[in-house]
């Protein structure tokens, strides 16, 4: 099963995220399959970019995206 979901980045205790298109049974910071965008939690109010033509072609295809990435992408498409 292949899902889109949040791969950690940044150094201790200043989380950066990447949005990713992976295969479900690999690690959190393992390999993935595609990048769709990035989440700075710590920027006031927070960033997100993403590519939401990329997202829909893979929720087209059957990938599942975590809670968070949905809350992301309802809050990106505003």
């Amino acid at each position: 099963m292949v899902k889109i979901r949040l791969t950690r980045l940044g150094a201790h205790k200043r989380p950066f995220y990447r949005v990713v298109v992976a295969d479900s049974r690999a690690r959190r910071d393992g390999p993935f399959i595609e990048i769709l965008g990035t989440y700075n939690p710590l920027k006031e109010p927070s960033e997100i970019i993403l590519d939401l033509e990329k997202a829909k072609f893979w929720l087209q295809r059957g990938a599942q995206p975590t809670e968070i990435v949905k809350k992301l992408m309802q809050r990106a498409s505003l």
